[in-house]
């Protein structure tokens, strides 16, 4: 069995309780190393998680021979720039979602991974957890029968750090940073996990606006869609809504019932159907990116075979792009 030793570009928030520890729980695979602009970050990461070896430039890690694999958890805007620098290096790379800031950017990642013939993987973990294999086995089963309509429903009030008077925004709020505002960042799990179920989508528009006028980002997004299933959808968020609007909600109506889920809060999982309403709850794994890490760690190793890999991801990429009228 190879023996995979991770690189990590970047330590922050999603590496400390979705990811990070993951990677140590496969068999064959550890983290020797961890790289953060900031020393000091960079160093208490190390340290807290026992990782042998710290860096503060990318370059410097990706060069360390004793890491033959890489995880890029930055922001966006960076994702092209160091993925193409760790497969030009000969090193398989795991990129937080979503690849890049942009479709171009997802191309150029695509068309290094195969000159350089190294895989690139994407953190659409989603795919991979029971709660939403559960729903896809609702469809794939049809038990709601011929699926007719999509819809997506998210909402959610601003947070105190979305106000510009608060000090610097998030990058999530910084289009140049982030391709976007939190549409960029959130709507990615929810288009790929549809994606996943009903194919790519083909045609894509939407209408944007800043409502809330809280940072220069859009705030409310409105779309439609069609997957090349021939399943149409829509999708809305507001993302400076009233606390009384919240909702995190996915329908998929079919001609013999429906199926509803949440994608970020992980509510129980309603199935309607003639025989009545069915409240499914389906737990998932302490580390959520755990059975996509492990998958991507057998890929590697060559006793397995991931299939959420940069091509994949980039669907999602062009959706939101169109969406967002970039072209």
């Amino acid at each position: 069995m190879k023996i995979l030793q991770w690189g990590f570009i970047g330590c922050g928030e999603v590496t400390e309780k979705k990811s990070g520890p993951a990677f140590s729980e496969v068999e064959g695979s550890s983290v020797v190393a961890v790289m953060s602009r900031q020393e000091q970050k960079a160093r208490s990461y190390a340290v807290r998680h026992g990782i042998p070896k710290w860096y503060t430039d990318a370059q410097e890690l990706i060069d360390d021979p004793d890491v033959n694999a890489v995880y890029i958890a930055t922001p966006p805007s960076s994702h092209a720039t160091f993925a193409i620098m760790a497969m030009k290096a000969g090193k398989p790379v795991y990129v937080e979602k979503p690849l890049a800031a942009s479709y171009e950017d997802c191309a150029r990642i695509n068309r290094v991974s195969e000159e350089t013939g190294v895989p690139c993987f994407v953190a659409y973990y989603r795919r991979y957890l029971p709660y939403f294999q559960k729903v896809k086995e609702i469809v794939d089963n049809g038990i709601i029968g011929k699926v007719l309509n999509v819809q997506i429903r998210f909402a959610v009030p601003p947070r105190e750090l979305d106000y510009s008077n608060q000090g610097e925004l998030p990058w999530r709020l910084q289009p140049d940073i982030a391709g976007g505002g939190y549409f960029y960042d959130l709507a990615p799990h929810q288009l790929d996990i549809m994606q996943h179920i009903f194919g790519v989508i083909l045609e894509a528009r939407g209408i944007r606006a800043n409502r809330g006028k809280l940072y220069d980002a859009e705030d409310s997004v409105s779309a439609c869609f069609e997957f090349e299933s021939g399943v149409p959808g829509s999708g809305s968020w507001c993302f400076v809504a009233h606390d009384s609007a919240r909702e995190d909600r996915i329908e998929i109506i079919g001609d013999q019932g429906l199926v509803s889920f949440s994608v970020f809060d992980y509510k129980p999982i309603h199935l309607h159907t003639s025989e009545g309403i069915q409240e499914l709850v389906v737990p998932n794994p302490p580390y959520v990116q755990y059975p996509l890490i492990k998958s991507v760690c057998e890929h590697l190793q060559g006793i397995g075979i991931c299939e959420c890999t940069s091509v994949s991801a980039t669907p999602v990429n062009w959706v939101l792009d169109r969406i967002l009228g970039k072209f």
